[in-house]
């Protein structure tokens, strides 16, 4: 039964670990399981993000930034996400569109209507069937992402937890519209210890997959 959970969030939400840990978790229960990420997931999406999260890259532009991940993306969905959805994996996928819309469009104030088109093309119309979005205030995001940045030498990928406080309330508050807007979505607390946030992501995970095993 295959089907894709995107994770989503600002900055220093937890994704990457919860992503971990539900998979963990999903292995051991005998599903086949697929973890990525975006911008990446492959070795050219990882060329991609090396430049997007680089701190230097100071003087790119925002419609440089957007085509930048719609190219990375269509890397990713066409060499890992559609083959192991196609091979009847469950994939999750740590950010994937609607971190596109939060922080390009959001954030940075670049038409939705385009940021669509170009997702759409991207993708090829592949969508998640799940999205967890953990959510928490923005400077207890940042202080967390700062900290983790030092503590596993993510130096040269920090050129987000360098925008102003502004910008990260704006991608909050743009994915929390993304979320009032579509069903798909799960809004997680991600206040808490990493088992808490865990239980809170396991248990809508469970009732999404039993809704989808009670489908005729």
């Amino acid at each position: 039964m295959a089907f894709f959970i995107t994770f989503e969030g600002i900055e220093g939400c937890g994704k990457s670990t919860q992503v971990g840990l539900l998979a963990k978790r999903l292995i051991g229960c005998r599903m086949p399981v697929l973890t990525t990420r975006e911008p990446g997931g492959c070795p050219i999406a990882d060329a991609v993000r090396q430049i997007l999260l680089d701190p230097a890259n100071t003087a790119l532009v925002p419609r440089a930034e957007l085509l930048l991940y719609a190219a990375a993306r269509a890397q990713h969905v066409s060499e890992v996400v559609v083959p192991a959805l196609q091979q009847g994996s469950i994939v999750i996928c740590d950010r994937f569109t609607d971190a596109t819309l939060a922080y390009q469009g959001f954030g940075r104030g670049l038409d939705i209507e385009l940021i669509l088109t170009l997702n759409q093309v991207a993708t090829g119309g592949v969508q998640p069937d799940l999205t967890l979005l953990l959510d928490m205030p923005p400077d207890e995001g940042l202080k967390r992402a700062i900290q983790r940045n030092i503590t596993s030498a993510l130096g040269h990928e920090e050129r987000f937890e360098k925008e102003a406080l502004e910008f990260h309330e704006k991608v909050r508050n743009g994915y929390l519209q993304l979320a009032r807007q579509d069903a798909r979505f799960c809004v997680i607390d991600a206040h808490g210890d990493i088992d808490t946030v865990a239980d809170r992501i396991n248990r809508a995970v469970d009732k999404f997959i039993a809704t989808r095993k009670a489908r005729p």
